[in-house]
């Protein structure tokens, strides 16, 4: 535990860009967090020098957890969840990467996924619109 901080910190990995420690208030054992050193609120906030630590700190995260062996169908599995904005779940103004094992379905991160039935019309639409955008470079 790191004696330098207002908060209890239990450090995992920490690179020149990157702090990862254990989440204190844990949706699972071995739940983790990955923050980049460098201030961002968003992820788009973040230059690409950052973004570029975080996913390697975040597999090795998974290695350290045991969670990256397949054991059958069900398995031990685990998220990486990333929020952006209060509408999404983001509660603290600096980007930050949870690293949540998943060991049964009762413990870890609960999701639902409320999917749209394809209108191919609406979709080719929204393609087109964005095509226009990568090829304008204004984005």
């Amino acid at each position: 535990m790191s004696a330098s901080c207002e908060i209890p910190s239990f450090k995992l990995f920490e690179t020149e860009l990157t702090y990862s420690f254990l989440d204190i208030q844990p949706t699972s054992k071995g739940h983790a967090l990955i923050i980049p050193k460098e201030h961002g609120a968003k992820l788009h906030n973040l230059s690409d020098e950052s973004l570029s630590d975080l996913l390697p700190i975040a597999k090795k995260v998974a290695k350290l957890l045991g969670v990256t062996h397949d054991d059958g169908p069900e398995g031990v599995g685990y998220n990486l969840l990333q929020n952006n904005g209060r509408l999404a779940h983001q509660e603290v103004d600096h980007v930050h990467f949870h690293v949540i094992p998943k060991y049964d379905k009762e413990t870890g991160l609960i999701v639902g996924w409320p999917a749209q039935e394809t209108d191919f019309g609406k979709l080719g639409e929204l393609h087109t619109e964005l095509k226009a955008k990568l090829e304008s470079g204004k984005f």
